[in-house]
């Protein structure tokens, strides 16, 4: 069967992870991916994290099913190129500040011009549009200014980017991607193209449970309480005796009385009867939970808890990802051949679709421009003579 966006063109001119990201998902289900990069150094993203033989380990997973081209976008020549490309194309991806391409006559009207119907997927920092949409910025940045920073962390501790500082890359990615298969739908309807315009900050801000409304409706301003919930009690980490820690969340009655099973303490159960008693008395219920756990080993203490059908589970390293037989089962963790030898371990495919599963045909291209040939010769008919000479001139 073919692939679900099989015949989809996407051409991205971006660079790191954001609008990256949404070309790779798009690939991931068939799309054809173009990536263009700078002539001579390629994306930025090959030059970030650990590297193996020289090449980055993040670019080979990240940049997954793409084929590589370089293109200097400030030159009139390489501007024609990806204007002639776009023709060809039904989606571009790009992160450049907004401005910047139309400064380089390739904004989304002068793309529009030759490519009536197209989609552009534009990720930047603050939007398109406000008074702060030519600031710069990357993902702990957004964190700070989508609120999640202030939440993260402990009260009499500065705040703390959660996770990794990439995570509202890799969202805004996923909005840029989601948006895009929005477009096409209506494309297909009216013909007409448009512009998913994302802002870096924004899928932080969108995830923030009642966050908004409760202060709109309130003034309310919820504080950072380390690694507890401010609505749910019991919702936390606890430590077990051999060091590992425990994730418990309880978030009703039922589950609660559960717990109260496990640990054999239905002894307490009038004294946190309800949501409000228990979050009352937050400290105390913690402590009674931790005592209990760090009195255990964590497979024993866990082993207890899937018994009670508490929700529960080991925090996990990636050590424990690699070696989690449910993850092993669903091929969250895929190796893939390594054209530098071997095997390359990465990130499956998301979301598992039953009868068009995504796929991961080849890792990110080990050189940047390795498919020159392939697309100026074989999609634009350039002559061996005019590529030549393009790169001589340094356009691509």
């Amino acid at each position: 069967m073919a692939a679900a966006l099989e015949g989809l063109r996407v051409l991205d001119l971006a660079t790191f992870v954001a609008a990256p990201v949404c070309a790779t998902l798009l690939g991931e289900f068939g799309a054809e991916v173009i990536k263009v990069e700078q002539p001579g150094v390629g994306d930025d993203l090959r030059r970030l994290g650990r590297r193996t033989d020289g090449v980055s380990l993040w670019w080979l997973s990240e940049a997954r099913n793409k084929k590589s081209i370089t293109c200097n976008l400030r030159a009139p020549e390489g501007q024609a190129l990806i204007r002639r490309l776009t023709a060809q194309s039904d989606i571009v991806a790009e992160n450049f500040r907004p401005g910047t391409l139309e400064r380089w006559n390739l904004g989304y009207e002068a793309l529009k011009a030759v490519k009536p119907g197209l989609i552009m997927v534009r990720v930047s920092a603050f939007g398109q549009t406000g008074p702060y949409r030519e600031r710069p910025g990357f993902g702990r940045i957004a964190a700070a200014v989508g609120g999640i920073s202030y939440l993260s962390g402990h009260p009499d501790r500065p705040p703390v980017t959660p996770g990794t500082p990439t995570i509202p890359d890799y969202l805004a990615g996923v909005m840029g991607a989601l948006g895009a298969l929005i477009a096409l739908q209506h494309r297909q309807r009216t013909g007409e193209g448009q512009v998913v315009d994302v802002a870096l900050y924004e899928p932080i801000l969108r995830m923030l449970d009642e966050l908004i409304p409760v202060f709109g409706a309130t003034g309310h301003v919820r504080e950072r309480i380390g690694s507890g919930t401010e609505y749910v009690v019991p919702h936390n980490h606890y430590r077990a005796r051999d060091g590992r820690w425990l994730a418990i969340a309880c978030t009703n009655d039922r589950m609660f009385e559960r717990l109260l099973r496990a640990m054999a303490r239905e002894d307490v159960r009038g004294r946190y009867a309800t949501m409000a008693e228990r979050l009352r008395l937050r400290e105390e219920l913690d402590g009674l939970i931790q005592q209990w756990v760090g009195g255990h080993d964590a497979g024993e203490a866990l082993a207890r808890l899937e018994a009670a059908e508490v929700p529960s589970s080991l925090v996990y390293s990636v050590k424990d990802l690699f070696e989690d037989p449910h993850l092993k089962a669903r091929e969250n963790i895929v190796a893939v051949p390594n054209p530098l030898g071997g095997l390359l371990h990465m990130v499956g495919v998301v979301p598992r679709l039953t009868l068009t599963p995504g796929r991961i045909r080849s890792v990110g291209p080990l050189r940047a421009g390795e498919n020159n040939d392939e697309i100026y010769r074989g999609r634009l008919g350039l002559t061996a003579e005019e590529l030549a000479a393009l790169q001589q001139n340094g356009v691509i």
